[in-house]
């Protein structure tokens, strides 16, 4: 897989979980376990995301 095909796939995860995130969010008696979960999955894809697009920068 290449690089740009990579990071595609990751920010095509990232904003899955910004809607996963969301729904949780706006869910009577949503569940804050799960949704501190999703938080940290989304911050670690932001983070790979950055790694991989300052890898191609340089």
């Amino acid at each position: 897989m290449s690089i740009q095909s990579h990071l595609t796939e990751l920010e095509r995860k990232h904003r899955a979980l910004e809607r996963e995130i969301e729904a949780e969010r706006i869910h009577p008696g949503s569940d804050s376990l799960k949704l501190a979960e999703l938080k940290r999955r989304k911050l670690s894809l932001k983070d790979e995301i950055a790694k991989l697009r300052d890898e191609t920068i340089h």
